[in-house]
This record gives structure tokens, sequence and C-alpha cells, in this order.
């Protein structure tokens, strides 16, 4: 009887309710919001249902000393073993891949002076660097925090992973929580930065690209892009494959692969182990609180970077080629979330004025923009 009681004692020392700290109930708190938010809301679900659940998961209480194999960052448990995908920085290449196989760079080919939308957005990720060498961040550290301002997500992980790992869970988690919080920040920042007549400019419709500007276009991207910044070549090499599968006419089967079920099972896993990550003895810190501030402002600043420059640039275009201002804020890799918010305020003063094929050229050349951002950061810092 004794040697029950005692193992039963035992028992309730490996339970959750021993086991749990405050931190731990607020961080499971944060990731029902996150589903919730998700599910009610519809903010990116796709990416928030997944980190909702890993926030949780990762929160779940139990003796560390046990050896019970469970953890995220104990050896051999499976979460470890998925974790890597982040750690390592595996995923998001295998994410970029996806996004080339879905994405039609057309918008952009067809009127190449949209790439300095894209490049003028970065202005968020250089701004919000420096502000954090300011806050004392170290400078590996400052980069993975400012390349939040991109609004790409994976980008975000890579880079982290590479330069702070310390702080890769807070940083992912920003990243995509902002990405999911586009259409909330941007829409009130673009009306700031607009007037009506700015709002309501019509834009003559992109000319049509031929089959053999598809297929040269990944082809010449990379070797631009890389020979610059050859420390981008696992995102940006990855991007210009998948689009390269998609563009080629030959291998449908493989971009379809490579864009659906590919994608999809990358996302579900990377989305989980991030949440996973940001366990509440890590999490809940004053950086954190910074980091998410920081974020904050290197989205604004990349966000109205974009816009600013749109008006900049029709300073100097003649009357029949302005550019109307509202595609300034896809400069920033949210795809396709921040050309739908183009497309959305367009129509809001003008119902007969359609922006979505002309955001999406800012739009994909800010993906571009970042990852080679993050090239530069890397190859600079690394």
């Amino acid at each position: 009887m004794d040697f029950i009681i005692q193992n039963f004692q035992e028992f309730l020392t490996y339970t959750g309710f021993a086991n749990a700290t405050a931190g731990n109930l607020i961080m499971i708190l944060v990731g029902i919001v996150c589903i919730w938010l998700a599910i009610k809301k519809d903010f990116e679900p796709l990416l928030l249902v997944p980190i909702g659940l890993g926030i949780i998961l990762g929160n779940i209480p139990f003796r560390t000393d046990a050896g019970l194999e469970i953890g995220l960052y104990e050896d051999n448990s499976v979460l470890n073993i998925f974790y890597q995908g982040v750690r390592q920085g595996w995923y998001p290449p295998l994410v970029f891949l996806g996004i080339g196989a879905m994405t039609d760079f057309s918008a952009l080919i067809s009127n190449p002076k949209l790439i300095l939308i894209g490049a003028a957005a970065q202005f968020g990720i250089f701004g919000a660097y420096m502000i954090a060498l300011a806050l004392g961040f170290e400078p590996n550290q400052a980069a993975g925090i400012a390349i939040i301002g991109g609004a790409d997500g994976p980008t975000a992980i890579f880079l982290s992973s590479k330069l702070s790992p310390n702080l890769m869970g807070a940083i992912a988690v920003c990243a995509y929580s902002y990405m999911a919080l586009v259409p909330v920040i941007q829409p009130p920042l673009m009306r700031l930065l607009t007037t009506k007549n700015e709002r309501v400019i019509k834009m003559k419709p992109a000319r049509q690209v031929s089959q053999t500007e598809k297929i040269l276009f990944p082809i010449i991207g990379l070797l631009l892009t890389t020979f610059i910044v050859p420390s981008g070549l696992p995102l940006l090499g990855m991007l210009f494959f998948g689009n390269l599968l998609k563009e080629s006419g030959k291998t449908t089967r493989l971009a379809k692969t490579a864009g659906s079920s590919l994608n999809d099972v990358i996302v579900m896993l990377l989305g989980l182990t991030v949440g996973c990550s940001t366990q509440a003895s890590e999490f809940l810190t004053l950086n954190t609180v910074k980091i998410f501030a920081l974020g904050a402002l290197a989205f604004i600043i990349a966000s109205a970077s974009g816009i600013l420059f749109v008006k900049l640039m029709n300073v100097f275009l003649p009357k029949g080629k302005k550019i109307n201002p509202l595609i300034g804020n896809a400069g920033v890799s949210a795809v396709p979330m921040s050309a739908r918010i183009s497309n959305n305020l367009g129509l809001e003063y003008d119902r007969h004025n359609f922006l979505l094929m002309h955001a999406m050229g800012p739009n994909v050349a800010g993906v571009i923009g970042s990852a080679v951002a993050a090239g530069a950061l890397l190859g600079f810092l690394n």
C-alpha cells in the first residue's frame, strides 16, 4: 500500500498542475487568443492556428529534469526533430519554393519600375536596424529584429536562426503576427499619407507578358540577385526555382506539388514549432516587448516608405503615367495580403478602380527585396 501511495505521489509531481507557472498560463491564454483571431476574425488562419496551438503545446508544464524527451529543446524528442527545420533554417527556403511556384511575376515584368517600390519598402528594415542598435541590441540581434519590417515570416526565421537564435521565437511570432495584422495596420496609414485625388488615380492596364519573358525572368533574376548577395542564395534560389517550375510549362506537376501539398506541410510544421518555441521562461521578457515594439515600427516605416516613394516618383512622371500611391503599401512582402488591401482601398474611393494587378508588382518585388536585404545583412554580419 505504501508503495502505491509513494508511486501516486511521485506521479503527481509529473503533472502539469504541479509544474505550472503564471507564465505558462499567460502564454496558453496568448495561444488561445491567436486561435480566436484566426477563426473568428479570419486573421491569416493558415498561420495563426498552427502558431496558436504551438504556443499552447510549448507551454504545457512538465518536469524538465525527468528525462521524458518530450520538450522542444530536449534532444531526440519529436518536437525537437521538427524544430531543427526552424533552428537549422530548412523550412524557410522550402516555403520560398512554394511561394515561387504560386507567384505570377507578370505585373512586375510588364512594369519593371515597380521594383523600385519594393526596394523602397526595405527602408523599414534598415531603419529598424539602426533603432535597435540605439536601444542596446547587439548587431546580430538588431538584424534579426529589423527583418520583421519586411513582413516576411520565413525570411525573419531564416535570418534570426543564423544571427540571433536566442531571439528567434519572439522574432518569428512577431513577424507572423504583423503579417496577420496587415489589414488592421496598413489602411489607416495609407489614408493618412495620401490625398483623395491621389487615391483615385487610374493606372493604365499592364501590357501582355510573353511566355518567353516569364521563363527568362527567374533565370535572370537569380543571376542578378545572387551575384549581388550570394548569402541570399538559399531563399532566392528556391524562390526562382519554384517560379521556373511554374512558368516552364513542362513541370506543372512539380509546381503544383511545391505550391500546394509540400507548402502546406511545411507551413504547418513551421507554424507549430515556432509557436512551441515561445516558452514562458524565454518569451516573457523585456526584450520580447522591445522586439514587438520595434517590429511594429519597422513594419510602419516599410509601409510608409513604399507609399511616400510612389508620391516622389509621381513628381517626375508625366500625367498619363502616374502611379496610384495606394499600391506603395504593397512593397512589403506580405503576398498577396497587402496587394488586396491596395485594391480594396482603391475600390472604396472609386468602385471602378481595380489596383490588384498593379499592386502585385511591388508586392512580389518586396518578396525579392526582403530576401536580398536578409542576404546583405547575413553577409555583412555573419
